[in-house]
């Protein structure tokens, strides 16, 4: 079998053929095959497989967070600033996109699980491993659009893409088949770890841990526990760590982590990303130098990161608000490797004078746009997924967008053993603290915890939110804990007074704290916002489908 990198981007799918091995792209797409010959040997099922990989989420990942409460972006347009908002409605387009991309990848995968076992010359274990990623991928869209609409149409065979789909199954014979379908996959693919022959591919671990996230997802905490163990128990994966608790976080997420480094075995998938094959903006457009950013942390994220004795801002004596750098100090270092503090390099300053030497160093929030540096809404800016050195370039930015990484197994087995009311500090030890190690935070200990009032299960969500923000979970965890609530509340900033150039604030609308207010109307209905409504296109189209989600 010929050693091919699998660089999932749909960017590959369009390229020229010359630019990179000949013949890689030297096809016709997936839909349009119909040469009856075509699936007759492994290099046909390898390119087939390879436009499957398009449907896994590149930077959308880091987007979709700005649909909880950690992020915001500047344009009132944004789709997933609105889906966060809550006022939208049945025949906004992008809902409509969501359901349309997913269904049409979920095709692709049913086409190539329909027809690979037609190359009967290819050896039976090859095929095993790519039916493994086909019905991965295709879980993994399932897990998306069930997330999303609830009740759904199973279509495990190919379609017609304007086939109509009949009536929903159930959102529990979903779940049911997502979860069988990853264990079945997960048999039959190999447990590597990611390598230079292989990356990008999916793994025994993917499957594993999909299915870790979608038991998560709906509260079946003994599949979630066991499944999240099964990738721990793989011994191929381990955080990423350099001995250095101050950067090692951040790097993860710059070119540093990139799995064709080879120094990262902490991230189990990722959409990859190389030199003018698969690159995205993600790093300029969080501190764009001459606009205002897209990517805006918000006061509740701020807020969540622990003081560095282990007690929330609201208890801890080391917390001090007087000045803006203050914010930071004695802050769980994750804090400082997520969102961006006074000295730290960043590209968002765009200065025409040559003699300023400390361009590239951070110093306080921007509040008015003059085309010179980066603005904030919020007054906050992330550092985390920025390579500092591709701000100043449009699309060059070739970080990878790890969609699955150890962490998050680690805490999904936590989370899963305190709602069976399992958890010891042996398991914490086990998960949170070995995050917590990483950066030299201090341990939580399920005893101080207690004596100090706070709430475990509050705790153990805290560290999921703080571990994983900027990577598409927030969202997902705010509804399956049910607190819409949060989404309803306004999107507040940082307080006015610690404005370095108090004449850029002074028009800004505040609470009565004096914090800034970036966003309010939002709202959340009960049960309705628990659900996106099925796109009113598609009921038009299918009738089938109807009722309509509760409330919509």
């Amino acid at each position: 079998m010929k050693k091919i990198l699998f660089y999932i981007s749909i960017s590959l799918l369009i390229i020229p053929a010359s630019s990179c091995r000949k013949g890689f792209l030297d096809r016709a797409p997936l839909d349009a095959i119909s040469d009856a010959n075509f699936w007759t040997t492994e290099e046909q099922l390898t390119l087939a497989l390879k436009a499957l990989y398009a449907n896994v989420k590149n930077n959308n990942t880091v987007a979709m967070d700005q649909m909880g409460d950690n992020s915001i972006n500047s344009s009132t347009s944004d789709a997933y600033r609105i889906f966060g908002s809550g006022n939208f409605d049945p025949d906004l387009s992008s809902v409509n996109a969501e359901w349309v991309s997913q269904y049409s990848g979920i095709r692709q995968c049913n086409v190539f699980l329909a027809n690979y076992e037609k190359a009967t010359t290819v050896p039976q274990a090859i095929k095993d491993q790519m039916a493994g990623e086909a019905r991965t991928i295709r879980a993994y869209m399932y897990m998306n659009l069930v997330s999303y609409f609830g009740d759904l149409p199973l279509v495990t065979t190919p379609l017609k893409i304007d086939e109509l789909y009949g009536p929903r199954n159930t959102k529990k014979e979903i779940i049911d088949f997502i979860l069988k379908e990853l264990e079945e996959a997960a048999a039959q693919m190999q447990k590597e770890p990611q390598t230079k022959t292989n990356l990008g591919r999916f793994s025994k671990g993917v499957a594993l841990g999909f299915k870790a996230r979608m038991a998560l997802y709906d509260s079946r905490w003994d599949v979630a526990e066991k499944a999240a163990k099964d990738v721990m128990d793989l011994g191929v994966y381990a955080l990423y760590s350099t001995g250095k608790p101050a950067v090692d976080y951040y790097n993860l997420f710059t070119y540093a982590g990139k799995l064709s480094a080879g120094a990262n075995k902490e991230t189990i998938a990722a959409r990859i990303n190389l030199t003018d094959v698969s690159m995205h903006n993600i790093s300029r457009e969080t501190q764009v130098p001459d606009q205002a950013s897209r990517y805006n942390p918000t006061k509740a994220l701020v807020d969540a990161y622990l003081c560095t004795d282990g007690l929330p801002i609201e208890q801890s004596p080391l917390y001090k608000e007087d000045t803006y750098a203050n914010l930071f100090v004695n802050r769980d270092p994750r804090m400082r490797q997520t969102i961006l503090a006074p000295g730290a390099a960043w590209g968002g300053k765009k200065d025409g004078n040559p003699a300023n030497t400390n361009a590239g160093i951070f110093t306080a929030p921007k509040f008015v746009s003059d085309k010179l540096g980066c603005v904030t809404i919020t007054g906050y800016y992330f550092t985390k997924y920025v390579e500092v050195s591709t701000v100043a370039a449009v699309s060059k930015d070739q970080n990878d967008i790890h969609v699955l990484r150890l962490a998050e197994i680690l805490l999904t087995y936590a989370e899963a053993k305190l709602e069976q009311n399992t958890l010891t500090q042996a398991d914490v030890d086990l998960t949170i603290n070995k995050l917590r190690d990483r950066v030299g935070m201090k341990k939580m200990d399920i005893a101080e915890l207690a004596a100090a009032g706070l709430d475990l299960r509050t705790e153990i969500r805290r560290e999921r939110r703080v571990e994983l923000a900027r990577e598409g979970q927030r969202w997902y965890d705010i509804i399956r804990w049910k607190q819409g609530s949060l989404l309803a509340a306004d999107v507040k900033g940082m307080k006015k007074s610690l404005a370095t150039v108090p004449s850029q604030v002074s028009n800004l609308a505040a609470d009565a704290n004096g914090y800034i207010i970036v966003m309010t109307g939002r709202q959340f209905v009960d049960p309705k916002h628990y659900l996106f409504p099925v796109p009113l296109t598609q009921i038009q189209r299918n009738p089938a489908l109807a009722p309509q989600n509760p409330g919509w």
